[in-house]
């Protein structure tokens, strides 16, 4: 199980507001610098107009509260987002269906859907591993509408191929050769929670797949339930 968020409560150093205090902190110094030397060196019989100095401080003032508040619409924003990946906490284990074409193996079981368009006259399914190989090609079912493709783990030999990251592609011709658009949904069971940047990020195995792109969650099978405990 993997619950992760690259958010904490405090700002980070190398955050926006951090980096901004820095140059304001920066900029102030050499300021003050500045003043300093020209007070030391000002003619008593005419001393410097303090009025420009006074303004440019308090726009000193102003930028550094703005900064402040940024900070804690940072530190707000880490917060949401922790209670947003703790909320989700019950996706573990569940199996999801997803839009997209990356899907696990595992256990060597994976399913996914196609959804062939009208007027197919050849098509074909293609599993390809993390790596880009093909490991396994069938024809694909011709019939208008959605299909659901239950993949044992067998490669293109006969062999089986091993658990992890792979992608399905259906590639469809209709009758004047022109390819079709053929729609992709996988499945896949939770295994953990994370946030990357400011997006909800769920993990199917070594799959990565924005909270976004769920279209459904259900209890995962009881056989495929006992087999991983």
């Amino acid at each position: 199980m993997l619950i992760s968020s690259s958010t904490n409560s405090t700002v980070a150093e190398g955050s926006k507001s951090a980096d901004s205090q820095a140059k304001l902190e920066e900029d102030l110094n050499r300021f003050l610098n500045l003043l300093v030397t020209q007070l030391k060196n000002q003619d008593p019989l005419d001393p410097m107009d303090s009025n420009e100095f006074t303004s440019q401080l308090v726009q000193f003032a102003s930028v550094e509260q703005q900064i402040f508040q940024n900070s804690n619409l940072e530190t707000l924003v880490g917060l949401q987002q922790n209670n947003q990946v703790a909320s989700m906490v019950d996706f573990i284990d569940k199996t999801v269906e997803v839009d997209g074409t990356k899907f696990p193996l595992e256990n060597s079981h994976a399913e996914f859907t196609y959804t062939m368009p009208a007027g197919a006259k050849s098509a074909s399914i293609i599993i390809r591993d993390a790596s880009g190989l093909t490991v396994y090609e069938q024809d694909a079912d011709l019939d208008q509408g959605q299909h659901t493709f239950e993949w044992d783990g067998r490669n293109r030999n006969g062999g089986t191929a091993p658990d992890g990251a792979y992608s399905v592609l259906v590639t469809g011709l209709d009758q004047q050769n022109e390819l079709l658009k053929v729609e992709h949904t996988v499945f896949g069971r939770i295994t953990g929670i994370g946030i990357d940047g400011s997006e909800t990020t769920l993990f199917m195995g070594d799959v990565e797949v924005p909270q976004t792109q769920v279209l459904s969650v259900k209890e995962a099978p009881k056989a495929e339930a006992e087999t991983t405990n």
